[in-house]
């Protein structure tokens, strides 16, 4: 029996690490980083169609700010999303998956949700796909995430430790591990029964809500409420600013997949990335025998440098090692390739720059 699946995209993060392309006013998810399609269309199409799983048409959570963007793309590419969930502020992973499973119950409660980031990249999506097949019938019954097989010791990813098989290539979950250390991280590699944890979930809404009253019943109070007065026009749903405002902001993996005794996990390799970084973005483009990749710009006598120029004039680096140097309308970024996890912090500074109101 071909299962039904829901992909609902969340669309709520910030990119923080990719500035000055990403942007509040336009994050990473609306940008089109590895080909002509932003990677919220690249998200939403790879749930687009398959023989194996009978996708419904999207259901998109994001911030209320980026509405019209949300429709733009998804009419560029000929999509009409089942509806668009619009958050008045961030609260978390844990509150989008309960506005998740209850927006799916009402548009289809025998159908299963598949709560997606919208800022991935994978090169083989079939693979995921494929997995989402093997695992429909244990999510009738559990909460299964899908973990990405490491092609390395990463440290920038926490990982899940595979228990006994419950299906073909699905397995109930030992525990979550944090963020490792490189030694730790290479001993999870070289044991081979973990995965990367890559935010990706696929359930029934009865068993999330379920989950949700035992382990975080108040985040899925404020969930209920904030739907329930929610202001609706067509496909729009604009949640209650007050009730979803009383939500603890908590992930999903703390609030319910670690205390949970209903979680799998389905490992996969779709060739998955989060580009959650520039040096990240960096590894996944066209590069010189020397390491430099570039666009719209170059590099002279250096090496494994990024060059990233749009909307402005070329940008040329001569003589530099390990440097990521990003220009864009919205400013000029030049950071060594080994502190681009700092980014974050252009942030708070930035804020500075800006010229008070009143």
């Amino acid at each position: 029996m071909v299962a039904k699946v829901i992909p609902v995209i969340m669309s709520g993060g910030s990119g923080s690490r990719l500035w000055p392309l990403s942007t509040d006013a336009r994050p990473k998810q609306f940008q089109a980083i590895d080909g002509d399609l932003t990677l919220i269309q690249q998200t939403a199409l790879r749930f687009a169609g398959s023989d194996e799983t009978e996708f419904l048409p999207p259901v998109i959570i994001c911030n209320e700010r980026h509405l019209e963007l949300v429709e733009a793309q998804f009419a560029a590419i000929g999509m009409r999303p089942s509806a668009i969930v619009l958050e008045p502020m961030a609260r978390n992973t844990a509150a989008v998956a309960g506005v998740a499973a209850l927006v799916a119950r009402e548009i289809d409660p025998d159908a299963l949700v598949l709560l997606a980031p919208a800022d991935h990249v994978m090169g083989a999506p079939e693979a995921l796909r494929a997995a989402i097949s093997r695992a429909a019938g244990v999510a009738a019954e559990r909460i299964v995430t899908f973990g990405i097989r490491p092609s390395g010791p990463v440290t920038g990813y926490g990982y899940i430790k595979r228990a006994e098989a419950l299906a073909e290539e699905v397995f109930r979950i030992d525990r979550f591990l944090e963020k490792p250390p490189l030694e730790q991280a290479q001993a999870y590699v070289d044991d081979g029964g973990y995965d990367w944890n890559a935010g990706l979930f696929l359930f029934s809404p009865e068993v999330m809500a379920g989950e949700m009253a035992r382990h975080c019943p108040e985040v899925l109070l404020a969930a209920e409420a904030a739907l329930g007065v929610a202001a609706r026009a067509g496909k729009v749903v604009r949640l209650d600013a007050d009730a979803f405002g009383r939500s603890p902001s908590i992930s999903v993996d703390h609030a319910v997949m670690e205390p949970t005794e209903r979680a799998a996990v389905a490992p996969c390799d779709p060739g998955w990335s989060d580009i959650g970084s520039w040096s990240e973005l960096w590894k996944h483009l066209p590069r010189d025998a020397a390491g430099n990749a570039a666009l719209n710009g170059f590099s002279v006598d250096s090496s494994n440098t990024l060059v990233w120029a749009s909307g402005g004039p070329p940008v040329a680096v001569v003589g530099l090692e390990n440097v990521l140097v990003v220009s864009t309308p919205e400013g000029v970024l030049v950071v060594a390739k080994d502190k681009d996890q700092d980014v974050r912090k252009v942030h708070p500074e930035l804020a500075k720059l800006k010229p008070s109101e009143g």
